[in-house]
């Protein structure tokens, strides 16, 4: 297992959209689901959260999905497109959105100042799109409502795969109950991610839907728009 902690890339921007970003999630997760309460962690999950098979209409009203320790979603049957967006800013768990917050600061400042401020946004939430599309394509009759950050931030790290190769990403490595500390040009920390996401999807594809809880399809498919994206959106050469 591995985990960037920092990278030899410095900004001239200051990286206001994705400081937003970040304290947009944070608000999401403290005032709207109560810093992770069962509660309106269950609630924000069903209301708010995208669910493939209603999106395409082809779940049924009246499904329950167990969401544990008693709670569960009611489907309603009818698309709410706006969750497309409104799942980009829910997670599960501290871990969860620690995570997930941390991979933005370390990639996202680089991209929003390649692409400047706007640029960026735009980006950024066409990538939630597309990890979004991606794993309700993967899954087409699925109940399950998805949330997170992580489509959109894969989209980030995509356009970090092309447009700075070669920059060394610091990065702690668990081994067992060890752990050490490396420093590897980001092409191979990110293609060692990618391949990750892609054997985890492999049971998936193979008639096993079950990925451990993980959108790895919304993780492949944000990701490889942020490879097709860049180009167009980034105003400053690779490095």
């Amino acid at each position: 297992m591995f985990f960037p902690y920092k990278d030899d890339n410095p900004t001239e921007l200051t990286p206001t959209v994705t400081v937003g970003i970040i304290a947009l999630n944070v608000i999401v997760w403290i005032v709207f689901q109560g810093a992770g309460s069962v509660h309106a962690l269950a609630a924000s999950t069903c209301e708010w959260g995208l669910v493939p098979g209603e999106i395409l209409r082809r779940v049924p009203a009246g499904i329950s999905v167990p969401l544990g320790q008693g709670f569960e979603c009611i489907t309603t049957g009818h698309p709410n497109y706006l969750t497309v967006f409104t799942s980009m800013f829910l997670h599960g768990s501290w871990f969860h959105i620690l995570g997930n917050m941390w991979f933005l600061w370390i990639f996202g400042n680089n991209i929003e100042d390649a692409m400047g401020h706007g640029r960026y946004l735009v980006f950024y939430l066409l990538s939630g799109v597309a990890a979004a599309a991606a794993q309700t394509l993967s899954n087409t009759h699925s109940a399950v409502p998805m949330i997170g950050a992580s489509g959109a931030i894969s989209g980030v790290m995509g356009a970090y795969l092309v447009l700075f190769p070669k920059v060394k990403v610091h990065t702690l490595v668990f081994l067992a109950f060890f752990f050490t500390t490396i420093a590897v040009p980001a092409y191979l920390m990110l293609a060692w991610w990618f391949l990750v996401q892609f054997l985890s999807g492999l049971p998936a594809l193979g008639g096993n839907a079950d990925t451990g809880g993980v959108a790895v399809f919304a993780h492949m498919g944000g990701f490889v728009a942020g490879l097709l994206l860049v180009k167009p959106f980034a105003k400053s050469l690779s490095r």
